[in-house]
């Protein structure tokens, strides 16, 4: 018999909190390297549209978080080209020295790491981005692949088809050119297998939060659309759902196009029949789908019903106790222009070196930053102020000014709430045990930021749907703190290597509905260190 929708993603989501303790199928699965996906999507036989490739400096995070919202401006060809370019593209080759298993071989160009702005589980990278430009657009109308490897647009139909983009929305829309944000499972599920639907949604999460901060940057107005019905636009672009699948789309007003010839209506706009009949280049010999992966994603993309109140009651709940005031953030800690804050931005995977110790200044400032987002989907229907659904939390370790233990993030007073003292074993005795990688020592970590949420109140609020759109909510906030961490030239590594339950009982949320997702290892980078970067 088939469980309801929403019992298969709460089985989901409970399999993952528990994996530390009891693994997830497939058991003794391996990694065939050998025949792993590309990086790098590309189409044979479609037709490249250059981009610009000039990348101006941008405002600073200081800018971003304090300037207020101006009129945005439209999108152009050029704005558009450096959104994709600092959130997706290709930026340069990494190859430093690191706790990873596999630094040896990065030294061969087979095996190299390319930088991008965007953080990603495991470094996989499986969003897959198209562009469908209607009439208004600078270019020919028609349907485009961000090809990420050689910045170009791949054109794979002409014609306005941006119809079939609004015959799944869950609102009128006046706009006729989107950007759409897919998810190509295999991508991500040939290392992760069934723990790939977790982290590819947080990984769109934090492409989207990118996107914020950049559009913030360029002046150009960002709406995301994740309430929608993907059948239309997946059938557009000649998707197998159960393999690839539209997530998010942007609508996009260009600059100087005045308004858009798309007609507002009240009822359904029947697609135009027409596909997509470009099929990508596949890498792998052998694609393998896990039934686990199917079917939460069909459980997760059924329809949307939104209730505004549940929404709002979704919030984590209000903790009691005296927060202690932070210090005002130090602004003049964020003056790095975004542009060269998502060029340099990377993971630390074990670098961590102590002394100098991380500061309560440092924290304070990427706290601040991290819970500055607007984190709630356009199409929703929801208040401008409607809460967020995640809390930040600390687990200070080694940290100039504050004593270890686990507090709470209050980000309406800039302050922290003590919720449990330090283990008798030492914090980073407590933290190496719960977290069952080998590439990062606790001892040299200075605090773990956890992102929880209420994922049974969200799916009260969302429906299944819920469990995407919290997880787009944690990889905003842990983009966010990747930049503020950048832009202070502090060190940071997002995990999902820890063992949830126990850092749930460390911060007194057994009994409650709260349950932390992600966690971002904070400290300081090892100065001396063996370090090449090659800019493209």
């Amino acid at each position: 018999m088939q469980l309801p929708a929403r019992d298969i993603v709460r089985d989901y989501t409970e399999a993952v909190f528990r994996r530390a303790r009891v693994p997830m199928e497939p058991l003794n699965f391996e990694v065939d390297w050998v025949d792993q996906p590309s990086r790098h999507t590309a189409y044979p036989g479609a037709t490249p549209v250059p981009l610009p490739a000039r990348l101006p400096e941008l405002a600073t995070l200081r800018e971003l978080f304090t300037r207020e919202p101006a009129d945005p401006a439209g999108w152009s060809m050029e704005r558009l080209a450096i959104l994709l370019r600092l959130s997706y593209g290709v930026l340069d080759r990494r190859m430093t020295v690191n706790w990873n298993q596999d630094v040896a071989k990065r030294a061969h160009f087979e095996h190299a790491v390319w930088g991008r702005g965007t953080a990603s589980g495991g470094g996989m990278y499986p969003v897959e981005v198209y562009l469908v430009a209607g009439a208004s657009a600078p270019l020919l109308p028609g349907v485009y692949h961000y090809d990420t490897g050689r910045h170009v647009l791949q054109r794979l139909l002409v014609g306005d088809v941006s119809d079939s983009i609004r015959a799944g929305l869950a609102e009128p829309e006046q706009a006729d050119s989107f950007l759409v944000a897919s998810l190509r499972f295999w991508k991500n599920s040939f290392k992760y297998n069934s723990f790939c639907y977790h982290v590819v949604t947080q990984d769109l999460g934090a492409l989207l939060g990118s996107w914020e901060l950049l559009a913030s940057a360029l002046g150009a107005p960002l709406r995301r659309l994740l309430c929608f019905d993907p059948e239309p636009m997946d059938r557009l672009l000649g998707f197998d759902s159960d393999q690839q699948s539209t997530f998010a789309v942007v609508p996009l007003t260009w600059s100087g196009a005045g308004d858009p010839a798309a007609p507002v209506v009240d009822q359904p706009i029947p697609p135009t029949p027409v596909q997509v009949r470009h099929t990508p280049h596949e890498r792998s010999r052998r694609v393998q789908q896990f039934p686990t992966v199917t079917e939460v994603h069909r459980a997760a993309a059924t329809a949307v019903v939104v209730d505004p109140a549940a929404v709002a009651a979704a919030a984590p709940r209000p903790l009691p106790g005296d927060p202690v005031e932070l210090a005002a953030p130090r602004l003049d800690l964020l003056d790095r222009p975004l542009s060269t804050v998502l060029a340099t931005r990377s993971s630390s995977f074990g670098r961590f070196r102590r002394p100098p110790e991380l500061t309560v200044a440092d924290l304070g400032t990427t706290l601040a930053f991290a819970a500055a987002g607007r984190p709630q989907p356009a199409d929703a229907g929801l208040p401008a102020d409607t809460p967020a659904l995640t809390r930040l939390w600390v687990f200070a370790n080694h940290l100039d000014g504050l004593p270890a233990g686990g507090y709470a993030y209050c980000p309406r007073r800039h302050a922290l709430l003590p919720v449990a003292p330090e283990p008798e074993a030492g914090m980073s005795a407590f933290l190496q045990q719960q977290y069952f990688l080998t590439n990062y020592t606790m001892g040299q970590v200075g605090a773990v930021l956890a992102i929880s949420g209420r994922l049974d109140a969200v799916l009260d609020a969302y429906g299944p749907r819920g469990y995407r759109i919290l997880n787009a909510e944690i990889g905003a906030v842990a983009q966010r703190v990747y930049c503020a961490t950048t832009a202070q030239r502090i060190g940071c590594g997002a995990v999902l290597g820890f063992d949830n339950v126990s850092m749930d009982e460390a911060l007194g949320l057994t009994d409650t509905d709260e349950r932390t997702v992600l966690f971002l290892l904070l400290g300081r980078n090892a100065e001396a260190v063996a370090d090449l970067e090659y800019r493209l």
